[in-house]
């Protein structure tokens, strides 16, 4: 072989190529919404989704209470199929503010009417998927789990052709190896991207047509679950209850759930806002704490913990939508950031969204046009459809939560939704924004002193690599690492010196560790000198996908990318 850029290089040889009318990125509720609407509306359209979990539904983690709007509108009569995922209809809504001792009880008649559960269903959402892909295979869309989709590709006029396959069987030092294989090549005469959150196509995207231009900046949380099976006697099948307040602060936002399913199962989980400024803060320590408050603790008596995993959610909301169309095709669900943060669901919009860009994609088709900017027409319509109502209703709560903390936030925010209510959407505060980007809102850890969190008792609490061990991550380990630290100097410089290397806490996954000088990792609750002897050290092999890292890096040192595919954690029925 000749050197790496010699023409006999196995990673320079031409790709195989496909043609499709459509390419859909991701095996989420978006893209397999987009799927199976695009053959309905004609059965002869060629539709491919590509899916970079080994199989459906491996990467998808979600609370999760979906509102069937989106569903009955993709599938009016799914309720006569009886394979359907949606079992368990809620029955009951509670919501707590936690104090460090006690709870209170919020009336459900000061909720705003949007925040009712009445007629929506505890699901596993990963399930959800796998029985949307099955609908979309049965009228005849391709979907290729394992292969992900590592590259835009474009056409001489800028517009997308599609999206390419990453290399697989590519050696740690980037060169092939004895099971290389080349990647494919995937043309459609239109693209969605449907990746979920933060997406490292929908990234570039973003960029390369400078879709956010006219937007607020993007804003997320982490969300870490746990699923458990309890004993019959502490299972309330239907019941689903919100809480925020302890363990955190009041400056602090974030929230947490339980959601009683069927089967003595329940969900559990902690979202925690992104913006939050402690360096020293361990969202993972923060959840397992937050199971020991005592109106939570006693659900999880006698049981056993079964899964365990972790997701960024978009929390940005109307303002921080970019456009959402490009030349050749367009953004979808997470992709684009249609979750409702109140609500804490997204997946109707994301159903709702993958429909609307489908159908505007098959009138095009319809007209013989490809690789244009036809989906401006799904940019212009979102914001007036069942989307754009359900966001722009919410749109200050988060903004008003980060203004002025969890007491006085949340409340106002509860008034400005009832407001929305009212009128329409009509606000006293218009349209707030939300200030500055989350990695910009972390200060410096000489404003802070560490947090030294209780060990894990193995019982109810756990430390993150046995809780990793659940999710069924693996990564070949003889490949490049998926994760790009761009200036290794500036990581010990400043995130390790200025923001007491809160990688290593904000992962909840391990895959960040500071080693010292004996070659053990440096404590977590540790403080860190500029002139420690320290290496970065990153565990690729235990990255969940959560994309925390990319997000929260204070100075986006770090860009998460994806790795060969069906690879990453495989997620039963999260």
């Amino acid at each position: 072989m000749s050197d790496e850029n010699g023409a006999d290089n196995p990673m320079n040889e031409p790709r195989e190529s496909m043609e499709f009318d459509v390419v859909i990125v991701g095996a989420g509720p978006a893209g397999l919404a987009a799927a199976i609407r695009l053959k309905q509306a004609d059965p002869k359209l060629t539709v491919v989704v590509l899916e970079k979990g080994a199989e459906v539904g491996a990467h998808i983690l979600s609370g999760a209470v979906v509102d069937p709007v989106g569903i009955d509108k993709l599938i009016p009569d799914w309720r006569d199929d009886p394979d359907h995922p949606f079992k368990t209809e809620v029955k009951e809504d509670q919501f707590l503010f936690l104090g460090p001792a006690g709870s209170i009880r919020l009336p459900n008649f000061a909720m705003p009417p949007l925040m009712n559960n009445h007629g929506n269903y505890i699901v596993s959402l990963g399930n959800v998927c796998r029985w949307l892909a099955g609908r979309a295979e049965a009228l005849g869309v391709e979907i290729y789990p394992g292969f992900a989709a590592a590259e835009v590709l474009y056409n001489e006029d800028g517009s997308v052709k599609g999206v390419a396959t990453g290399d697989m069987g590519i050696q740690k030092d980037g060169t092939p190896g004895p099971m290389f294989a080349r990647g494919m090549e995937l043309h459609g005469k239109y693209t969605l991207i449907g990746e979920g959150v933060r997406g490292s196509l929908a990234k570039q995207l973003i960029a390369n047509f400078k879709l956010d231009a006219n937007s607020d900046f993007p804003k997320f949380g982490i969300g870490i679950k746990e699923l458990w099976e309890v004993k019959p006697e502490k299972h309330r099948q239907g019941l689903v209850q919100h809480s925020f307040g302890w363990p955190l602060d009041l400056k602090t936002g974030g929230g947490s759930f339980l959601y009683h399913l069927e089967d003595n199962l329940v969900a559990v989980g902690f979202v925690l806002h992104l913006n939050y400024q402690n360096p020293y803060l361990y969202p993972f320590e923060e959840f397992q704490r937050f199971k020991t408050h005592p109106a939570i603790s006693g659900t999880f008596e006698g049981g056993k913990r079964i899964a365990y995993g972790a997701r960024a959610i978009t929390e940005g909301g109307w303002q921080s939508v970019p456009k959402v169309s490009f030349p050749g095709g367009a953004l979808i669900g997470c992709s684009a950031g249609f979750v409702n943060v109140p609500r804490i669901k997204g997946s109707h919009n994301a159903v709702l969204s993958g429909i609307l860009a489908a159908d505007t994609i098959a009138g095009a088709l319809a007209a013989g046009k490809a690789n244009d900017d036809a989906l401006d027409a799904y940019e212009a319509a979102w914001r007036g459809s069942e989307i754009g109502k359900d966001l722009k209703r919410v749109r200050n709560v988060k903004p008003l939560w980060s203004r002025f903390g969890t007491a006085l936030g949340v409340g106002i925010g509860g008034i400005d939704m009832w407001i929305n209510q009212i009128t329409g959407g009509w606000s006293p505060f218009g349209t707030l924004k939300h200030g500055k980007p989350d990695y910009a809102a972390t200060q410096k850890a000489s404003h802070f002193k560490p947090i030294a969190y209780p060990k894990p008792d193995g019982v109810l609490t756990f430390d993150r690599l046995s809780s990793v061990f659940l999710s069924n991550t693996n990564h070949e380990e003889d490949q490049p690492v998926h994760l790009k630290v761009k200036d290794m100097d500036l990581q010990k410089s400043s995130e390790y010196a200025e923001f007491a290397g809160l990688s290593a806490r904000y992962c909840p996954a391990g895959v960040y560790e500071w080693i010292d000088a004996d070659g053990n990792s440096v404590p977590a609750d540790a403080i860190r000198k500029p002139g420690d002897s320290v290496r970065f050290q990153i565990n690729a092999q235990n990255c969940v996908h959560c994309k925390t890292c990319d997000i929260k890096d204070p100075n986006q040192n770090i860009n998460w990318t994806v790795p060969q595919g069906g690879e990453g954690p495989v997620y039963p029925n999260m």
